[in-house]
């Protein structure tokens, strides 16, 4: 699933584009996505009106609008939003196709169908369902040591699962979660209301150390992550644990092992993470 750096990477690489660009039309191909579509309201509420710019919250994409509104986009689990010519053949599972007043169109693909894609009032957003109980942005100043440990006292789930809970931190995903510790040295099982201040500082520095490294290469290309110009993410070839069972430790001479926690797969070295 996309995660942070990856949405972050997609709203880059369409801010160039899209910003005070004007939506002309709007082709809802297939309606059954995460939440169901209402083409008709969509149009009504889309067509006409600019893109004033392009943020992020968590994993959501968010298209600001000129009359105050906002277009919350979603990938989902295999979701791709594509900036292309309009005469482009389209794509399997292309569900959703947005013009501008240009000869180009934003085209949402989606195979699984767990995408979302919806529009709210900028002044009701944060009280959105989907917003409302969300935690701090990792790369923001409300994320910080004392932030992480103040939100883990008393806390017995494991530390990864601590760090993946989007109501305490958005969008350190699988793969960011398990780098991060062991750039900083804990384990992964370890009890977040056990770690120490000290281990605290070690971990927040970890979490944006490994963030700002997934954004600057692009994001991660597992599977089929592209941003919206087609690139793929290069920083799969910077990991030092993840999917690298069996191999050893690029910090030490001990052997990365793997874990099962919350039914996500987990990478560690047995040595340096004790």
């Amino acid at each position: 699933m996309p995660e942070l750096p990856e949405v972050e990477t997609v709203r880059r690489s369409l801010a160039r584009s899209l910003t005070g660009r004007r939506i002309v039309a709007v082709d809802v191909r297939e309606r059954r996505l995460r939440t169901p579509l209402r083409p008709a309201e969509l149009r009504r509420r889309l067509i006409g009106r600019r893109i004033r710019a392009l943020g992020r919250r968590a994993k959501y994409l968010l298209v600001h609008l000129s009359d105050d509104q906002i277009m919350v986009l979603h990938l989902g689990m295999s979701g791709r939003l594509a900036y292309v010519a309009r005469h482009k053949p389209l794509e399997p599972h292309t569900h959703v196709r947005v013009g501008f007043d240009s000869t180009k169109e934003l085209r949402f693909r989606d195979h699984r169908r767990f995408g979302m894609l919806f529009v709210v009032q900028e002044s009701h957003l944060e009280r959105h369902p989907r917003f409302a109980r969300l935690g701090a942005e990792p790369l923001d100043a409300s994320f910080s040591p004392q932030y992480l440990s103040a939100r883990a006292r008393g806390v017995r789930k494991p530390v990864k699962n601590f760090l993946m809970d989007a109501g305490v931190v958005v969008g350190v995903g699988n793969i960011y979660a398990s780098e991060a510790l062991h750039r900083a040295g804990v384990h992964p099982a370890r009890a977040a209301g056990r770690l120490s201040a000290a281990r605290w500082e070690r971990l927040h520095a970890a979490v944006r150390e490994t963030l700002h490294g997934a954004l600057s290469a692009g994001g991660t290309t597992l599977n089929d992550f592209r941003d919206a110009d087609g690139s793929e993410g290069e920083f799969q070839v910077e990991l030092r644990v993840y999917g690298r069972e069996g191999e050893p430790c690029l910090r030490c001479s001990g052997t990365v092992r793997r874990v099962v926690q919350a039914g996500r797969s987990t990478f560690y070295c047995g040595r340096c993470q004790r």
